[in-house]
């Protein structure tokens, strides 16, 4: 088309509609039709999601370096809890607790006391005595012997059996103390010392003291020794293991043996009732 065409030319003078439409929205834009302004932005960390979102980034990262430390031989580090589960964790325990304080019994109330009422009785405790030593039984006397003969007997025959002689040395030991001393523990009155100690009588042979009539000047013992019927019957007992074969001797010889009497025949006469004694005492 020429330049000089006056159809062009119209064309070209024409205004064009969407440059005035354009120019009004930006009249009503600067004019007193302006539209609202559009509501600030809120802080991006301020919002839920956004914090939810980065809490789970952290987790995942932590969870990453777990890993990797594991991989390495190191101890994972603990990973850190969503923000969200832990507020509800703690809302969750301050819910228990409340409910746990109402279900609580309650205190017993403090009683006091009544300064009025009668005191309250202390029990009694009864205590038992203690039990008295109980004396060992005495035997019953045989053979025509009384109780502190009988006594005497059972010391011969205790400190026979401790030494572990044999029956027939208890009958032997046994007739001698009956043809001495007639079973009682006898002091001396040619020794003053021996009525110190405790005795049953005394006598005169002699410094013979004691059950056996044993001298202190013939080495028995001292006089103390001697006076004790134990010690006595010992002594009687060892000089008549030295002898040998008083198994085989008769009761008056084994017993003159030991005692070396004036009258060696005069045992004899005792010996059924020294069996007696002994078999008693043993039974």
């Amino acid at each position: 088309m020429h330049p000089d065409d006056p159809t062009a030319q119209k064309l070209t003078d024409a205004p064009s509609t969407t440059r005035t439409r354009d120019a009004a929205s930006t009249e009503r834009t600067i004019g007193r039709h302006r539209a609202p302004e559009p509501p600030p932005r809120r802080a991006l960390l301020g919002s839920t999601p956004v914090r939810v979102a980065l809490a789970t980034g952290v987790t995942c990262c932590l969870g990453l370096g777990a890993f990797a430390a594991a991989r390495d031989g190191q101890e994972a580090p603990q990973p850190v809890r969503p923000i969200a589960d832990a507020l509800a964790d703690r809302a969750a325990i301050a819910d228990e607790r409340a409910s746990r304080s109402l279900d609580r019994d309650l205190a017993p109330a403090r009683v006091l006391p009544n300064p009025t009422a009668a005191p309250t009785p202390t029990p009694t405790v009864t205590r038992k005595a203690p039990k008295k030593p109980v004396k060992p039984r005495r035997p019953r006397p045989v053979a025509g012997l009384d109780q502190q003969q009988m006594d005497n007997a059972k010391i011969i025959v205790d400190v026979g059996v401790g030494l572990k002689m044999p029956r027939r040395a208890l009958v032997v030991a046994l007739a001698t103390a009956m043809q001495e001393s007639n079973l009682y523990n006898l002091a001396s009155d040619v020794l003053p010392e021996s009525s110190e100690y405790p005795h049953q009588g005394s006598g005169s042979d002699h410094d013979s003291v004691g059950l056996f009539q044993q001298r202190p000047s013939s080495g028995w013992g001292t006089v103390a020794e001697l006076m004790r019927p134990s010690y006595a019957a010992q002594a009687f007992y060892t000089a008549l293991a030295e002898i040998p074969g008083w198994q085989d001797m008769s009761l008056t010889a084994a017993a003159q043996a030991v005692q070396v009497s004036a009258y060696p025949d005069a045992y004899a006469p005792h010996e059924d009732r020294a069996t007696t004694v002994a078999a008693a005492l043993l039974a």
